[in-house]
């Protein structure tokens, strides 16, 4: 027979059933505090279900609002990772009613500590500032400094890697974290770094396919430009010479073509500034890509600016599509402008700036395109003179002007006569058929004491003729006419130029362009030639 239950039993009875009532209440409540932030994390995870990149971003600050607002906490924070550095920033943040959202910062410049702990993979708890390690000064100095009274960070992973955290804090009140809020903000945080990630990967596939299209479009325009320069460009393109004049060139290409400096050629019409230009960027680092040439006087002035530096379509009437400018396809290249003194004030400042800083806008856009080219620019001008006359400006003239070659005329080195007319007879024949072997003494010395007015261009011109004429192996040479006016007495090189001048075009019946006109025998450029004309005052009688 048992006996009757003491007091301590009865109330050891009470506290069980207390006990009891409790377990329950808490376990028909649970589903009940649980529910709204599942809810909450299906809502937000459905939104970045095929979300486009672009919209991710605003779709983060979305969730954390709404994580702010259901926890009832006062900032809510997403930390990603930076590679090579043992660190993550501050990419998202929201803030309740009346705070700052955390600045975009480095974890390590304010919770040195904590970032430390949670990229180790482990989870930051803090319910009062007085639970902070002693290690955690920083943190502590930042906390009380914002008013931060407990916080929690979760370390969030993809595919195995922590890629950053998740953090939300309170100012107003201390709180506690349980396990089971731990993991479903670990789920929401993973949610908003698997977006990340993607975008991440969409901006740098886009960016990777834009620098594809952007390289292919400059290789056809490279491709396109070398057919075009195939077809104009002469076959000699070798430096020939023996005197001390070429050898001094030739040293100063060697000298300055590794160094990447502006190179300024200056030298009369025809005396092959352009092959200097060629001989430095083929001994450069750059001589893997094509040398891009433009003719800065071949150009209307309402057009060159257009060719140099490119033009949207619609920028002027006519502009009916897109033009990539020859700088753009010079970029990691040498562009060679020839005639460069020929440039309006208007494109010399647009030339300066990219000098200068390596950027400029096509016509018609806003966009700025950053080049790395080479310069190398020619004139047959006296550029000094033209900053005198206030036609070419000073600081492009200085710019332009830090390495100058000056390349004399034929007449100063008519000993280089002889080895260039065997040049030419030599790759004229393979591309004509023909073979010359022997040239009078009488006509090379005729050659050799010509002044050349033209230089060594009119003098491949002459060649090119006597040897369309030649009717065997010896090569005679008409230069049409005396190699000096019928004065002797004249030494002026303006009066023994005009002369020659006159002399072709009265042999041309003052026909100055197409096949055997006076340009064409001259070696001038039909542009040139009315520009000398002019110079010199010749005028065709009626």
């Amino acid at each position: 027979m048992s006996g009757k239950p003491t007091y301590q039993d009865l109330e050891q009875r009470i506290r069980d059933l207390e006990e009891e009532a409790a377990r329950r209440t808490a376990a028909d409540r649970a589903p009940e505090e649980r529910l709204p932030f599942d809810k909450l994390l299906l809502e937000i995870s459905a939104k970045f279900v095929n979300l486009p990149a672009r919209e991710v971003d605003r779709e983060i600050k979305n969730g954390l609002r709404r994580v702010v607002e259901a926890l009832q906490v006062d900032r809510s924070t997403l930390f990603e990772s930076v590679e090579q550095m043992d660190d993550a920033r501050v990419s998202h943040s929201w803030a309740g009613d009346g705070l700052e959202p955390l600045p975009h910062v480095l974890a390590s410049e304010y919770w040195p500590f904590a970032i430390r702990k949670v990229l180790g993979g482990e989870i930051w708890k803090l319910s009062a500032i007085e639970d902070l390690p002693a290690e955690a000064t920083v943190e502590k100095e930042f906390y009380l400094g914002i008013g931060i009274k407990s916080a929690l960070a979760i370390p969030l992973s993809v595919g195995g890697v922590i890629v950053g955290a998740l953090a939300i804090s309170t100012d107003r009140s201390e709180r506690t974290w349980p396990d089971e809020l731990v993991q479903r903000l670990r789920l929401l945080g993973e949610v908003f770094a698997n977006a990340l990630q993607r975008k991440r990967g969409e901006e740098a596939l886009d960016k990777a396919f834009a620098e594809i299209d952007r390289l292919h479009g400059q290789l056809q325009m490279e491709n396109l430009y070398l057919r075009e320069e195939i077809k104009l460009e002469h076959e000699h393109s070798g430096i020939v010479g023996r005197s001390d004049v070429i050898k001094g060139i030739l040293k100063q290409v060697e000298q300055v073509a590794n160094t990447g400096s502006t190179v300024l050629i200056q030298g009369e019409t025809g005396t092959g500034k352009e092959l200097i230009a060629r001989a430095i960027h083929d001994l450069s680092t750059r001589r893997e890509r094509a040398l891009v040439k433009v003719n800065c006087a071949a150009l209307p002035s309402t057009l060159i600016e257009s060719e140099l530096f490119g033009r949207e379509k619609g920028a002027f009437t006519g502009a009916l599509s897109t033009q990539t400018g020859r700088f753009e396809v010079a970029d990691g290249s040498t562009i060679f402008l020839d005639e460069v003194g020929e440039l309006s004030l208007e494109v010399q400042a647009k030339l300066l700036r990219v000098l200068q800083e390596g950027e400029f806008e096509r016509l018609g856009s806003s966009r700025t395109i950053k080049v790395d080219v080479r310069v190398i620019a020619a004139t047959n001008r006296d550029l000094e003179e033209a900053v005198r006359q206030g036609s070419f400006r000073s600081d492009l003239y200085y710019r332009l002007n830090v390495f100058p070659i000056l390349v004399s005329p034929l007449r100063e080195h008519p000993e280089d006569i002889p080895p260039l007319v065997w040049h030419f007879l030599r790759e004229l024949g393979e591309r004509m058929g023909k073979r010359i072997d022997q040239i009078p003494k009488k006509s090379m010395e005729a050659m050799t004491s010509y002044p050349w007015p033209g230089n060594v261009r009119e003098l491949m011109n002459v060649v090119e003729r006597a040897m369309i004429l030649a009717k065997g192996p010896v090569l005679q040479i008409e230069l049409g006419g005396p190699a000096v006016p019928a004065d002797p007495t004249t030494t002026n090189l303006k009066e023994i130029e005009r002369s020659h001048m006159l002399k072709v075009l009265d042999m041309t019946g003052w026909r100055i362009r197409g096949k055997d006109g006076a340009a064409e025998l001259l070696g001038l450029k039909p542009t040139t030639l009315h520009s000398r004309m002019k110079k010199l005052g010749i005028k065709r009688e009626p």
